[in-house]
């Protein structure tokens, strides 16, 4: 059983994922100044990850905890999306040794388009800029609940 961890005390690299069956959007932020930014697009196949590519992104970034993204109907119930992602979480979890936090997410993707609405290329995919979304308001929550604390 692993001990719970108080998001408030991480201090470092923070992971975020947008979870995908085709695709998982990677933002890297950090605590200190609460921001993300778009890291890479990992591709999956059948629903089954390129792990090698996401090991990289450990490697690389040595994160202190990871946010994954949980995807929610409008109404705050679970879709098709939200168990697999929350497998994701697990599995990042065990294979990692890393603590995973999760926040539910609503048309993230959407406000990513809107974002990019004017850059050049469009038809790129965007599930960083998603990813970066889902972990802005992971850390914003983080500093909202600091404020009110």
């Amino acid at each position: 059983m692993t001990k719970a961890i108080d998001p408030q005390t991480l201090d470092g690299v923070i992971l975020g994922f947008d979870f995908g069956l085709r695709r998982i959007g990677v933002a890297v932020g950090q605590t200190i100044t609460r921001t993300a930014t778009p890291e890479a697009i990992v591709q999956s196949r059948d629903g089954k990850p390129d792990w090698e590519h996401i090991t990289r992104l450990f490697e690389t970034w040595q994160p202190q905890a990871v946010v994954v993204g949980l995807p929610m109907r409008l109404n705050g119930e679970e879709q098709a999306l939200t168990q697999p992602a929350r497998k994701f979480g697990q599995r990042l979890s065990g294979r990692y040794h890393t603590p995973v936090f999760y926040i539910e997410e609503q048309l993230s993707s959407i406000e990513a388009e809107q974002r990019n609405a004017g850059a050049k290329n469009t038809t790129q995919p965007i599930d960083d800029h998603a990813a970066q979304i889902i972990l802005e308001n992971w850390l914003d929550a983080l500093t909202t609940q600091k404020e009110t604390s």
